[in-house]
């Protein structure tokens, strides 16, 4: 079992729960998140005066699957994502431990579903 952790810019969002639908990947978790790589942010003028805005505006995506979903569900990601420009985002896969599901007490792959 794996939690698949993407971070993306917000107007793929779409494009990217198309790609992942059409893999069979349903449950996802969406969450908007603030950060920066090597975009580094931008500089903006406000009543005449220079701010550099550090932190953009990105979605955070969890997805926890069986390991013969990863593939799959990360080159889903992927083909949404990718524009060819920088801050297309990053993509991180943690093992995950254990899975329980509280409605009927599953636990591990079955929990995931």
């Amino acid at each position: 079992m794996k939690l698949i952790v993407a971070y993306i810019q917000p107007h793929m969002l779409n494009e990217v729960k198309q790609e992942l639908y059409k893999a069979e990947v349903y449950k996802i978790s969406i969450t908007n998140a603030m950060g920066c790589g090597q975009q580094k942010g931008y500089s903006e003028h406000y009543r005449g005066v220079e701010m550099e805005v550090k932190l953009l505006k990105k979605v955070r995506i969890e997805i926890a699957v069986n390991d013969s979903f990863v593939k799959p569900t990360v080159d889903a990601i992927v083909r949404g994502a990718r524009s060819g420009e920088i801050g297309d985002g990053k993509i991180f896969i943690l093992p995950l431990e254990e899975t329980i599901r509280i409605r009927t007490g599953e636990t591990g792959p079955a929990a995931i579903g």
